[in-house]
């Protein structure tokens, strides 16, 4: 994208300019999943006993993805003093069910090519379900059989809780996780989210197969369930399909709905120190909702500000003129109860006050002025053109069908988004960019061993480990 020193004015510019003519180009060249006046087919199907889910059709591969998840039933809803449960629950949904003990059960799965996984989030509990159509009849009776009759036999579960804390052991000397873990604490402070979604060392050891139980009957249930599908199924099997695998759930539970956040510690940057050449930053301020008006604006701002990678701002100004660092990347952060915007990079110790001085005066700029009308049209062209392109697979699709689920976004998002940036002028980035970005209201965090930052609030214990 073009930047003060003008990328696509250099040979690697022109390349760039191609490329994202190609992709454009691309649009119009979609596989058989797409139709001429949508970007999706998508099609909405209820089976008779009231599940729903999103469906894709494509049967020019005999392959078929159903992603699934259970909406607020991630790790904001461990009890208290048991963090990482839903975590070990994904772990060990799959370690047997019904008359399969573990060994038979993963067996069946690699005989028959099946893909079939568990995983939870701070928000959400989920499944992915992959597998050849000629043994998709067995496929989807296993996934049965793991959502309705797990085991939690106790070798099992004490095996999956002994992997997760040695995963947290293995991670207190990982910059990036230490990072990620202080700027949990100190910006969600008071919150659900700050506390560590896989679990403590003490928190996992007192968790029980009763646990697992009682959590899967809770907060696995048909009220909280999307699902996404894509692939050579119909749309008449796959009613069937859905009742087969999901009919058997609970049809609601009482939950807790935490509370939106609001950002903690505005303006604090935050230091543990860590002997180390290069020192992790990682920032967070607050964001925009998905289903705000100016949302896709918001996305373009992004591109062009730290997204994009090479051709960003961020990256022309600090990696490619000043060369401190290797990478410089901002990002849209959602989630269901906060919307944030995230900049991440590293760089040598003596440079940080300067990196943290440039990133406040990028973010200043793309405030102070409107975007040029280049940089507008290349963000165009990359974001509308390199689509397609991205959902080359099943997989893809139904993981893009279940997040636009999740989000509670409508059938017709694809094309609402399209249109969207479509229209954007640089006005409406430079609105945007005022509305949004807040250095002052940056949480920072610092992972080395930085020159100059004595004024930082030091962290001396990693919070949510022990």
């Amino acid at each position: 994208m073009k930047t003060r020193a003008s990328l696509l004015g250099s040979p690697l510019g022109s390349l760039l300019g191609l490329l994202l003519g190609l992709m454009a180009i691309l649009v119009f060249i979609a596989p058989a999943a797409f139709a001429r006046d949508k970007v999706l087919d998508i099609k909405d199907v209820t089976s008779d006993g009231g599940v729903r889910a999103w469906l894709v059709e494509d049967h020019s591969i005999p392959v078929i993805s159903l992603q699934f998840a259970f909406k607020d039933a991630g790790a904001i809803q461990d009890p208290q003093g048991k963090q990482g449960l839903a975590r070990v629950l994904s772990n060990t949904l799959d370690e047997g069910a019904g008359d399969l003990p573990s060994e038979a059960f993963q067996k069946e799965l690699r005989d028959l090519s099946i893909d079939l996984s568990f995983a939870s989030s701070r928000d959400s509990f989920s499944g992915t379900l992959k597998t050849l159509s000629q043994n998709k009849d067995r496929a989807f009776a296993l996934m049965h059989l793991a959502l309705s009759s797990p085991r939690f036999d106790a070798d099992a579960v004490e095996r999956m809780i002994a992997a997760n804390q040695s995963r947290i052991r293995g991670s207190v000397s990982d910059p990036d996780w230490i990072a990620a873990r202080i700027l949990n604490d100190v910006a969600y402070q008071g919150h659900p989210y700050a506390l560590n979604s896989g679990g403590t060392l003490s928190s996992l050891a007192g968790i029980t197969p009763d646990d697992l139980r009682g959590f899967a009957k809770t907060h696995l249930t048909k009220d909280r369930l999307r699902v996404a599908v894509a692939g050579d199924i119909t749309e008449a099997e796959l009613k069937t399909v859905l009742d087969t695998l999901f009919g058997d759930l609970p049809a609601a539970a009482p939950k807790q709905t935490p509370a939106a956040l609001a950002l903690q510690n505005k303006g604090k940057t935050y230091l543990y120190d860590l002997d180390i050449p290069q020192t992790v930053i990682e920032i967070v301020q607050g964001g925009l909702s998905p289903h705000d008006p100016q949302y896709h604006h918001a996305v373009i701002m992004d591109f062009i500000l730290g997204s994009s990678g090479f051709g960003s701002r961020m990256m022309e100004e600090i990696r490619e003129k000043r060369g401190l660092t290797y990478g410089i990347y901002s990002s849209l952060l959602h989630m269901d109860y906060f919307d944030g915007y995230t900049v991440s990079t590293s760089t040598q110790n003596k440079n940080v006050g300067e990196m943290l001085k440039l990133i406040g005066e990028e973010f200043g700029k793309m405030r102070s002025y409107p975007v040029t009308q280049e940089e507008l049209d290349n963000a165009k062209a990359y974001l509308i053109g390199s689509f397609p392109l991205s959902l080359t697979s099943t997989d893809r699709i139904s993981g893009l069908l279940l997040s636009l689920q999740m989000d509670d976004l409508g059938l017709d998002y694809l094309d609402k988004r399209e249109a969207a940036i479509q229209s954007a002028t640089t006005e409406d980035i430079f609105k945007i960019a005022q509305k949004m970005l807040a250095p002052e209201n940056f949480v920072t965090v610092l992972v080395g061993h930085p020159e100059g930052m004595d004024a930082a609030q030091k962290v001396e214990t990693l919070p949510n480990v022990e």
